[in-house]
């Protein structure tokens, strides 16, 4: 399958809304907008969706539980109608710190509330009558005054992707899914993920081939690549050490699962102490390295051979560059490095 490109484009950032029209033109696939503790997804994306003709449009990720599953469907089939169908719907369970400390809303029995919240989700853009008995939802509300509702939009088909890093919400992912939302991610460890993926994919009566597998990267076009790759380890030491408890960090479980236990184990110990240098440097260069897109042109060109060729079909790509006609330099670059190894693809092959 070819691979293609996506553009991570934070509403923080002051030039967000040149950079997802310039970045349309470049040629990249979609642009994905994160939500945690700023600004929400959906309205930049329906931003964008007014500035832009032909680019895909997703979130990255909306948190479950910050919203009912009927509001998000309602703000998903919004954002479809806005963009003319070009929005996709990724969604995650993000974790406790935030869920409970940002939300107010207890986290609890994630992998479930995903399954849930997907069925209603598609319930209602499929325009049926909402009427749900689950485990964590019952519509109406049992023992209210409620009644069951159809939506009065069209109904619409919207594309769900999950943010999956544990064995169990990739599962879930493979089963019933649209695509898969992954960072943490080395090629040559690749299994620890598609295996789950896969495995469920063919328990529901498909293959993993159904699913657009999305991977969250930096790429940086650079003859310094040490420099580099130490620069991204550093930034892990925030991810391991503040992303998370002691008892739940997603994230140092996954590379745990990757091999690199024992280091973000010390790392997180490190960042706990205060040490925060100490915590930074701690990190692999490996993890900065094997994560990303670092080298010069030769080397990236290399790399994204090795992701297409694992069965990744979209790489998030979160921007470089010290202004807008740098970063824009950079990702033309690198779309002009994936349109040469598309074009090599039955080369690739082997016999």
């Amino acid at each position: 399958m070819p691979l293609s490109i996506g553009l991570s484009v934070n509403p923080q950032d002051p030039r967000w809304l040149e950079l997802a029209r310039e970045a349309e033109r470049a040629g990249v696939d979609s642009i994905w907008v994160p939500e945690f503790w700023a600004y929400d997804a959906f309205t930049p994306l329906a931003a964008i969706a007014a500035r832009t003709e032909r680019v895909r449009l997703a979130t990255g990720i909306a948190q479950l539980g910050a919203r009912t599953p009927a509001m998000l469907a309602m703000s998903a089939m919004s954002v479809q109608h806005i963009s003319g169908g070009r929005f996709i719907l990724g969604i995650g369970t993000s974790g406790p710190q935030v869920m409970e400390g940002w939300h107010g809303v207890g986290f609890s029995r994630p992998v479930r509330r995903t399954r849930e919240t997907i069925e209603i989700i598609r319930m209602i853009t499929a325009g049926e009558r909402l009427t749900y008995a689950g485990e964590v939802y019952r519509l109406p509300l049992a023992g209210g005054e409620g009644a069951a509702i159809r939506s009065r939009a069209e109904p619409a088909f919207v594309p769900v992707y999950i943010a999956a890093l544990g064995p169990a919400n990739l599962a879930l992912t493979g089963e019933v899914a649209d695509g898969w939302i992954g960072n943490s991610f080395f090629v040559e460890s690749s299994p620890v993920f598609f295996g789950p993926l896969g495995a469920a994919a063919v328990r529901a009566g498909r293959s993993l081939a159904d699913l657009d597998l999305v991977v969250a990267v930096s790429a940086e076009l650079t003859d310094d690549v040490e420099a580099a790759g130490r620069r991204h380890a550093d930034g892990y030491a925030f991810t391991f050490g503040a992303m998370g408890s002691k008892a739940s960090n997603f994230y140092n479980n996954a590379f745990a699962r990757q091999g690199f236990g024992d280091d973000v184990a010390e790392v997180q110990r490190l960042w706990a102490t205060g040490d925060r240098e100490a915590a930074a440097a701690r990190v692999p260069i490996e993890i900065g390295l094997g994560t990303n897109l670092i080298g010069p042109p030769e080397v990236v060109r290399d790399r994204l051979r090795a992701y297409r060729n694992c069965g990744v079909t979209t790489l998030r790509v979160n921007p470089t560059g010290s202004d807008l006609r740098e970063c824009i330099t950079g990702l033309g670059t690198l779309i002009d490095l994936v349109n040469d190894v598309n074009g090599g693809a039955e080369r690739d092959v082997m016999p």
